[in-house]
């Protein structure tokens, strides 16, 4: 099933040219199914590369996906225009009353900074703690990742003493888990990182269970023991040719950076980088959408307290079927 967008999102043309099924508002509106509601917090610069990317993740699932994109309204975009962002973007204020099936809130250029000395924290702040009641489930990627376990459950990051920059090795630590189902023993995957959270902060925590580790860069994947709130250090997101870009801007601006790790072919950046993540990027994608917000969504997504009653009339539901 497509990938509900507006009509006139340029990714549209590029998806559709990818042979990725997206479908327009007009065509949507005459699907007589009930579509998953996703909300994205876009907080990256360069807002169309994410769109691009992150709707080409969400697209292998059966499922039909209706997309809202969100920017923080107390932070001026510089990188992205002002048409683009009226056109495509709404803003936590105008829909803060609905209820969504999962929110995707992305990475930041923003680590180095003390999670309260940026502008858009207090925002930030009001997200998190709202889709609490309103969510499904939310997944917090890279920073999002990181100031989600500080918001959620006080975890500090750590800088580090050198990036985290490349493609990295990650071991499934607990299969059975839903989220994970699917994946290889070992699987790669993107970072680009200043900071990190510590395993053993994680791991003493109660509330949480860690899905994947690296012996290199940390954990990869955590979540509360519900499912509600899911947390992904890396990029699995990321295109071919991301981490090149990256690379290669930060070497024209003049800025110490090393070759992304396990990236190019032979280590030469004149070459065209490996793809060794997309297959499991897309499992996690779609495990996500499918055992996480899917299953655990009403056909009717009500208010919180409709919500709280649903879920009480399913404790008591099966409480009579174990007797």
């Amino acid at each position: 099933m497509p990938i509900r967008i507006q009509n006139d999102l340029p990714a549209k043309a590029i998806l559709e040219k990818e042979n990725i099924f997206v479908m327009d508002e007009h065509r949507a509106m005459h699907q007589d199914i009930r579509p998953i509601a996703i909300a994205i917090l876009n907080l990256m610069p360069l807002k169309e590369d994410t769109e691009l990317q992150l709707l080409r993740s969400l697209s292998n699932t059966p499922l039909q996906v209706n997309v809202t994109f969100l920017a923080v309204a107390s932070h001026e975009v510089k990188n992205t225009s002002k048409r683009h962002m009226h056109q495509f973007y709404d803003t936590f204020d105008n829909i803060k009353n609905k209820n969504f099936d999962g929110l995707i809130i992305t990475g930041a250029p923003v680590e180095l900074y003390e999670y309260e000395d940026v502008d858009y924290w207090d925002e930030f702040c009001k997200i998190a703690e709202w889709s609490k009641t309103h969510v499904t489930s939310t997944l917090y990627l890279c920073w999002g990742a990181q100031a989600g376990l500080y918001y959620h459950y006080g975890i500090q990051k750590h800088i580090l003493k050198d990036k985290v920059f490349g493609i990295y090795s990650h071991k499934v630590m607990h299969r059975k888990v839903p989220l994970v189902r699917g994946f290889d023993d070992y699987f790669m995957a993107p970072h680009s990182r200043y900071t990190e959270v510590n395993s053993a902060d994680i791991k003493k925590n109660k509330n949480l269970i860690t899905l994947a580790d690296s012996k290199d860069v940390g954990v990869f994947l955590c979540m509360s023991n519900d499912g509600k709130q899911i947390f992904c250090m890396g990029h699995p997101e990321y295109d071919r040719l991301t981490l090149d870009t990256e690379y290669k801007r930060d070497l024209k601006k003049g800025l110490e950076i090393t070759k992304p790790v396990n990236y190019y072919p032979n280590d030469d950046e004149n070459l065209k980088p490996m793809l060794q993540w997309r297959g499991h990027a897309n499992t996690f994608y779609t495990n996500w959408l499918n055992y996480y917000v899917y299953q655990n969504t009403p056909f009717m997504f009500l208010g919180p307290e409709d919500l709280q009653k649903y879920e009480q009339q399913e404790f008591e539901a099966a409480q009579r079927e174990s007797k």
